[in-house]
């Protein structure tokens, strides 16, 4: 039996929920994490997991309390996300300040500009992506490096998969890690977005950083 505490919203006086995309790629890594945190997580399928649940006093235009947006296929994500009449609700979500984490392809979603690419899907965040930047599978590593708002000592594990990077950031964005002088992570009011896989690590401080934006903190 697990002994781990359920994460409460002191603000809402309920548990902390979390939805994770769960229309492709990774995301059950990400729930897994999550579990670990405390955390109450829930897949979104299709438009009705969008909405409150039964009998819950949450708000209709704030069912959960964060969003993952989880690695995988950008395109295909984004193509799924308008066949399933998901994608401009959950844009009116993040637009009304839902908190969000979207570790690569989740980063491309989120993008305001893509520099080889002439699709922009949420284009919330304002930094401009490179898909692919480190080339296709073969280009896939793994570093170490600090993030910052965790710690500026140690370093947190980074893996990245035919990962996207961040060529340029606009006003207002917190640069949080760089690897070989290139920007693989920043935050941006309630979005964060990560070129990695931080998910594919036992390491959940990253997670617990998004935890904490859920939170307010």
């Amino acid at each position: 039996m697990s002994d781990t505490k359920t994460v409460q919203n002191p603000a809402a006086a309920r548990p902390l929920r979390v939805g994770v995309l769960a229309v492709q790629g990774a995301f059950i890594e990400h729930e897994q994490i999550l579990t670990k945190l405390g955390v109450e997580t829930f897949e979104i399928r299709q438009k009705s997991d969008l909405e409150a649940p039964a009998g819950s006093n949450r708000p209709s235009n704030r069912p959960f309390d964060g969003l993952i947006l989880p690695g995988g296929e950008s395109t295909v994500q984004g193509k799924l996300l308008r066949d399933l009449d998901m994608f401009e609700p959950l844009l009116r979500l993040i637009q009304d300040g839902l908190p969000v984490f979207g570790t690569c392809a989740g980063l491309i979603l989120l993008a305001e500009r893509l520099s080889n690419d002439g699709n922009v899907y949420f284009g919330t965040l304002p930094v401009t992506v490179r898909r692919n930047a480190y080339g296709r599978q073969l280009g896939s590593f793994f570093a170490e490096r600090a993030f910052r708002g965790i710690t500026d000592e140690a370093t947190v594990p980074m893996t990245f998969i035919r990962a996207p990077l961040i060529e340029k950031v606009g006003d207002g964005v917190e640069i949080l890690a760089e690897v070989k002088g290139e920007i693989v992570a920043a935050r941006y009011k309630n979005q964060l977005g990560i070129s990695f896989h931080p998910e594919l690590n036992e390491d959940t401080r990253i997670h617990q950083y998004f935890v904490d934006m859920c939170l307010g903190e």
